[in-house]
C-alpha cells in the first residue's frame, strides 16, 4: 500500500491523476495538497472525498511546516509532484511567483523528503517530479525531437523555472541518494483544463460567441498529449522505470495552433448541428445564430519569446515502459470538447489569449 502525497491535485494534469490513480489502486491512501490558486479547482476532485482513502489539505508547497506536518502525520512513502505555476504569459508578467512555487517549493519537497525518509533510514520511498518539455526550449521545423539528452534551453521564466526545479531533483538523487524519476512531458489537454490554455480556451470562447485570439501567425507547433495518456506513463514509471532516469513523455502528435482551432471550430459547430439542445444552451455561439465558428479566429501580436516548435521523442518510454499513448488527437478533442459541453457552466471564466 502507497501513501502518496500529490501535490497539485487539484489543478488540471492532477486532478485526472487522482481520479485515475483512485479508480485503478483503490487500495492507496492519497492526501492531495493544492493551495487553490486560479488554476486549482476543488470541485475537480470533489467525487473522491467521500473516500476514506482521500484527503485534500489546502496550503503552499513552500510551508515547510505544512509539508513535514503530512509527511509524519500520514507516513507518506511516494510523493507525485504537480503543483506549478504554469502559464508561460503569467510568467512573462509576474515572473515572481514561478521562482517561487516551481523552485522554492520543489526545494521544500525535497527537503521533507530527505528528513523523513533517507534520514530516517526509510528505503522503500520514491519521489516523481512532473515537468515539461519547454525545458529543452525551441526547435526549427525540421530539427529532431527532444530527447532525454537534449541539452536544457529554456525561453521564458516559466521554462526556467521548471528546468531548476529539475536540476534540484537529480541533485537530490546524485547527493543524497533520494530515489527519484522525473518525466518531462508535451502539451496536455482534457477534461478539468483551466480556460486559459489554447483548447479550453477556444472552446469556451467558442460557446460564448468571444474571438479566438491567435498568436503571430498561428503557425507555433506542439506536441498534444491527452491527459489520462500521460497518467498511465506515469503510472508505468513509477512501477517499472528506473530510479534517477528521466522520461519524456509525448503525445506523437505535432499540430499547427491554427489547425487546431480550424478543427476545433469544425467538432464544435458539428457538436451543436447534432444536438438541438446544446443550441439552447449556448445561444451565443456563431453556430446558433446561423454563422462558423471560424469566423472568431482573431490573430493578435505574438507574445515575447514565443518558441516555435516543442516535440517529443518518447522512444526511451516505448523501449523501458513499453508506454504508448492510447489516444489520437480526432479522438481525445472529441472527449475533450464532449466534457466541456456538459460541464462547461460549472468552470471558472477566462478568456486569456491562447497558448
Amino acid at each position: 500500500m502507497k501513501n502518496i502525497l500529490i501535490t497539485g491535485g487539484a489543478g488540471f494534469i492532477g486532478s485526472n491523476f487522482c481520479h485515475y490513480w483512485a479508480h485503478k489502486y483503490p487500495q492507496d491512501k492519497l492526501i492531495v495538497l493544492d493551495l487553490l490558486t486560479y488554476a486549482g479547482h476543488r470541485e475537480n476532485i470533489q467525487s473522491l472525498e467521500n473516500a476514506q482513502s482521500f484527503i485534500f489539505v489546502q496550503g503552499d508547497i513552500g510551508d515547510q511546516v505544512l509539508v513535514e506536518s503530512l509527511f509524519e502525520l500520514h507516513q507518506i512513502n511516494t510523493v507525485i509532484h504537480f503543483a506549478a505555476e504554469s502559464h508561460v504569459d503569467r510568467s512573462i508578467h509576474g515572473p515572481d511567483a514561478f521562482i517561487q512555487t516551481n523552485i522554492m517549493g520543489t526545494h521544500s519537497l525535497l527537503k521533507a523528503a530527505k528528513k523523513f525518509w533517507l534520514d530516517a533510514g526509510v528505503s522503500d520511498h520514491h519521489f516523481h517530479h512532473v515537468s515539461t518539455d519547454e525545458v529543452y526550449g525551441s526547435l526549427e521545423a525540421d530539427s529532431p525531437a527532444f530527447t532525454e539528452s537534449t541539452p536544457f534551453s529554456p525561453n521564458s521564466p516559466y521554462s526556467a523555472s521548471k528546468a531548476a526545479s529539475d536540476h534540484l531533483v537529480r541533485a537530490y538523487h546524485h547527493t543524497y541518494g533520494l530515489k527519484v524519476t522525473t518525466s518531462n512531458c508535451s502539451n496536455n489537454y482534457g477534461p478539468y483544463q483551466d480556460n486559459e490554455k489554447l483548447i479550453p480556451l477556444v472552446i469556451h470562447n467558442i460557446l460564448q460567441g468571444k474571438a479566438l485570439p491567435i498568436y503571430g501567425d498561428g503557425k507555433n507547433i506542439r506536441d498534444w498529449l491527452y491527459v489520462e495518456d500521460h497518467c498511465r506513463a506515469i503510472d508505468l514509471i513509477l512501477h517499472k522505470g528506473k530510479i534517477g532516469e528521466v522520461y519524456n513523455v509525448g503525445g506523437e502528435n505535432e499540430w499547427r495552433n491554427i489547425d487546431i482551432v480550424n478543427l476545433i471550430c469544425e467538432k464544435v459547430d458539428k457538436a451543436l448541428s447534432e444536438t438541438p439542445q446544446l443550441i439552447a444552451m449556448f445561444p451565443d455561439a456563431p453556430y446558433a445564430k446561423g454563422g462558423q465558428a471560424k469566423s472568431l479566429i482573431t490573430f493578435v501580436k505574438d507574445r515575447p519569446g514565443h518558441d516555435r516548435r516543442y516535440a517529443i521523442d518518447p522512444s526511451k518510454c516505448h523501449a523501458q515502459l513499453g508506454y504508448h499513448p492510447v489516444e489520437s488527437f480526432e479522438t481525445g478533442i472529441i472527449k475533450t470538447i464532449d466534457w466541456m459541453l456538459h460541464n462547461q457552466n460549472n468552470r471558472r471564466q477566462n478568456s486569456n489569449t491562447a497558448k
